[in-house]
């Protein structure tokens, strides 16, 4: 067996126990995990918290996006008859 037959059969071992692995539903363990280190739960919860506002901002987008641009212009106007009723405008 030369170098690259040996390679080669390393290869396809790794990938088919890697398969195995998979359908058997086994867990790849994490780098930390392997160490012993203990979860870092504060970097959890900074993720967690920029999630969250993450998919509050791709909410407010899919709003602006699907609502219908009659809807917008209403608010719109909405909002610029309150701005003059509040300074006191008198449209002439």
């Amino acid at each position: 067996m030369n170098p690259f037959e040996f390679v080669l059969a390393v290869l396809i071992l790794v990938f088919a126990f890697t398969i195995i692995r998979h359908k058997l539903g086994i867990p790849v363990r994490s780098m930390r995990e392997m160490r012993g280190d203990p979860p870092n739960d504060q970097e959890n919860a900074r993720l967690r918290s920029q999630v969250k506002q993450l998919q509050d901002r791709i909410n407010v987008l899919e709003r602006i996006v699907t609502d219908r641009g009659v809807e917008t212009a209403a608010q719109i106007e909405a909002l610029r008859d309150r701005d003059h009723i509040e300074n006191g405008d008198q449209v002439q």
